[in-house]
């Protein structure tokens, strides 16, 4: 059992990101603010602007 233990370790690449190695999101950063909270919220809210633009100028044809 602590060979493929072992073996499961070993192929871990040790120069790339790691899904153990991230952190949560800091919000006292302005930054992961602005790109992990205001910037969906925006693509989002534009998205739906667009389709019912685009479903009214439909109607109109």
């Amino acid at each position: 059992m602590s060979n493929i233990l072992s073996l499961l370790l070993i192929q871990i690449p040790s120069s790339t990101p790691n899904p153990g190695d991230t952190s949560p999101i800091d919000f006292s950063s302005p930054f992961e603010v602005i790109v992990f909270i205001i910037a969906p919220i925006l693509l989002i809210v534009f998205y739906l602007v667009y389709r019912k633009k685009q479903r009214k100028d439909k109607n109109e044809d």
